[in-house]
């Protein structure tokens, strides 16, 4: 476990799958998810190659056949620590025979941690270390204690988007799937989303086009307790449904999983990332407390 900590913050991250276990601030209050595996066992998973599933976890790629879980394997992956400061952290994970098993691509992908006051910025990097180009998906999944809420009390939030037009989301269903058809975004009323265990009824919600780059999750008094900044093309809102689950995922997400019908190869699945041999990718988003 490796601890990043200043006047403001501390944060904890796991070297398995480089993943955020801890936001608290100077007063010890925590506001990342702790991972009570009754409701959902992980805290801020990283999402790699694929978000969400390829279809009967099975993808076509360089004329072969292959098998990947849902959300990838970086999740459960071991990091090695790269680089480290009392404010910054790097680890990365490079593919090996083990991961060719399932993904056919050389590449390094790098996850660092920065915290400057109460910010903490996730920054991702993916190497293609291979001579051919190479396709990929990245996200994140981190998960936030919904203020004010108690567990066993049935679930109630608000979300305050950056967005107060209407707006349309990928049509989910509540086994992951999705449809690319969109449906209107009722959720979000003037920019604000309200939520409770109902909103999940169809699994998440998947706002594409980059209509978002920022949501906020109020307390009851209306102020926010955790920003999330991001530019990514895609950011899913979710919690597990019909649990009342004391937390809500605010998900940026480079890739969105296969649709229902989708029969193509794996560079051809939609918002899929491209990279030629030595080229890299690089993106961050922005975590707020307080």
């Amino acid at each position: 476990m490796v601890e990043l900590q200043n006047d403001q913050i501390t944060v904890l991250v796991s070297e398995k799958g480089a993943e955020l276990q801890s936001i608290k601030d100077s007063k010890g209050k925590e506001y990342l998810w702790q991972a009570d595996p009754k409701y959902w066992s992980r805290h801020s998973p990283i999402l790699f190659p694929i978000v969400c599933s390829v279809n009967n976890e099975t993808y076509r790629a360089e004329g072969k056949e292959y098998h990947l879980p849902r959300h990838g394997f970086a999740r459960d992956a071991t990091f090695k620590v790269i680089n480290q400061s009392p404010r910054k952290v790097t680890l990365a994970l490079e593919s090996s025979e083990e991961t060719k098993k399932v993904y056919p691509y050389d590449f390094v992908l790098s996850v660092s941690y920065v915290i400057d006051a109460n910010k903490i910025g996730v920054i991702w990097h993916v190497h293609n270390s291979d001579k051919r180009e190479i396709h990929f998906q990245i996200g994140g999944h981190p998960a936030f204690n919904i203020p004010d809420m108690k567990a066993g009390e049935p679930q109630q939030g608000r979300i305050r988007l950056d967005n107060r037009e209407p707006m349309d989301a990928l049509h989910s269903h509540l086994d992951g799937s999705h449809e690319m058809d969109e449906v209107p975004f009722i959720e979000a009323e003037d920019g604000m989303m309200e939520f409770s265990n109902n909103t999940w009824r169809n699994d998440s919600i998947k706002v594409h086009k980059s209509q978002l780059h920022k949501a906020e999750l109020l307390n009851k008094a209306g102020e926010a307790e955790v920003t999330v900044e991001f530019n990514t093309p895609i950011i899913a809102f979710w919690s597990p449904y019909d649990k009342q689950a004391p937390f809500v995922c605010i998900e940026p997400w480079y890739g969105v999983g296969d649709p229902s019908d989708f029969e193509g190869e794996f560079k051809d699945k939609p918002f899929m990332n491209h990279l030629l041999p030595g080229a890299s990718f690089m993106s961050k988003y922005e975590i707020t407390i307080g």
